[in-house]
């Protein structure tokens, strides 16, 4: 069985699972939370494959800063979509969509509008952290 395709076997009851040989992470953590998380503890994610809930232009940067090598969204935009393909990353999902919408299901998610104009994954991970930060004070 590959990494991709177990990945997609675990996800089932978390909101991510990456896989990477004998490797396996899970955590149920909301949003882009999970991947953030891993990138500032400085988990060496080269080589995974992980398989997402849902997989917006945000958490595409974040799997290229990871080194991820294949990504499944159960939920992907086009424009995530797009951004992995353009780094050379498989990808597969279960629903395609024009854009993430928020959590009150009435505006684009925040994220994505976070990084919409920026193509670096550097820059985005770096805008991304910014914008978590600025929320927490905010709420």
């Amino acid at each position: 069985m590959t990494d991709i395709m177990r990945a997609r076997q675990l996800l089932p009851g978390h909101s991510i699972c990456i896989c990477r040989g004998e490797e396996v992470i899970t955590d149920d953590g909301r949003g882009i939370g999970p991947m953030m998380r891993l990138i500032a503890e400085g988990r060496d994610l080269r080589g995974s494959s992980c398989a997402d809930l849902i997989v917006g232009k945000a958490a595409a940067m974040l799997f290229v800063k990871a080194g991820a090598v294949c990504v499944h969204g159960e939920v992907m935009s086009a424009a995530g979509r797009d951004y992995l393909a353009a780094h050379g990353i498989q990808c597969s999902w279960g629903t395609l969509t024009e854009r993430i919408i928020d959590r009150q299901g009435k505006d684009t998610c925040p994220m994505e509008k976070t990084v919409a104009e920026i193509s670096d994954c550097e820059a985005g991970y770096e805008a991304l952290r910014a914008k978590l930060e600025a929320m927490r004070a905010g709420a």
